[in-house]
């Protein structure tokens, strides 16, 4: 069997207060090269805190317990507990992520390709003409238009969907292993979260690269993953492959969100195509 390319064990967030208490209990999954995992639950499941816990990116007063393993070139790395020169090494390189909001994770001061140019320049090495050349390209693959003019661009001078593209290119520019995209799509409207899905998943199957997927929306998740986890109040409900997971879900919580899910689908119009559509 392929070696896992992230193991979590015991992975959980508490929060240093004077009411000291566990936000995310006991996380526990393998995730395999090229899979795609889904991690779907209500706001405060603690979907996001189990993505930062793995990044490394928690601060103060959250911590991290158990282990978060990533297998890289230079061997395992637990991000809860490596120093930061190793974190710095990993993120980007190894594994990478894409945020909800592109207006909080871009730097409004800095044109477009020079946010670009910082992982190409750290995680490759490129210099010069090629680390030009590495810009306007990672802006064509994320298929946004006029390459040239969005990297002399400020995040302010384009559009919402084409914001979230540079997001994209950014985190996919020093090719990592996996992506953690949590809630890429909630800010934008119907008809450009389509166009980015469609973005996503082809990256993902063309660069042969693992995902996490998180969100709040079910038939987003069950559209773009290989397997599910669900989460509710910090823990760990169920872990399964999507197909069955919609189908023959084992627990009662998991079973109302495939119910919801389906009466929701029922008032929609078709033309919505829940997930599908042009690019953005």
């Amino acid at each position: 069997m392929t070696a896992a390319l992230l193991t979590l064990d015991a992975l959980g967030v508490r929060i240093d207060d004077p009411g000291s208490r566990d936000l995310v209990e006991s996380v526990s999954l393998e995730l395999q090269p090229g899979e795609r995992l889904g991690v779907i639950g209500e706001s405060g499941s603690g979907k996001s805190l189990t993505a930062l816990a793995i990044l490394g990116l928690l601060a103060h007063p959250l911590t991290a317990r158990g282990s978060a393993v990533l297998a890289t070139p230079g061997g395992p790395v637990d991000t809860v507990t490596a120093p930061q020169r190793r974190l710095d090494a990993v993120r980007g390189s190894v594994v990478s992520a894409v945020f909800q909001e592109p207006l909080a994770s871009l730097d409004p001061l800095m044109r477009i390709g020079q946010q670009i140019e910082w992982p190409l320049r750290r995680h490759l090495g490129l210099r010069g003409d090629a680390l030009k050349r590495g810009v306007l390209d990672a802006l064509a693959d994320v298929q946004l238009p006029n390459p040239e003019r969005i990297a002399r661009s400020y995040i302010h001078e384009i559009s919402g969907g084409q914001r979230q593209r540079v997001a994209i290119a950014i985190a996919l520019a020093a090719s990592p292993q996996l992506l953690i995209a949590d809630e890429p799509t909630t800010a934008l409207d119907v008809t450009v979260q389509a166009g980015v899905l469609d973005l996503l998943r082809r990256e993902v199957d063309d660069r042969g690269m693992s995902l996490i997927f998180i969100s709040h929306d079910l038939p987003v998740v069950a559209d773009i993953t290989d397997r599910i986890l669900v989460m509710r109040h910090g823990r760990q409900v169920e872990l399964a492959p999507t197909a069955r997971l919609l189908t023959a879900p084992d627990d009662a919580y998991t079973r109302t969100l495939v119910a919801a899910s389906r009466q929701l689908d029922d008032f929609l119009p078709a033309e919505t195509g829940r997930g599908r559509g042009d690019a953005a």
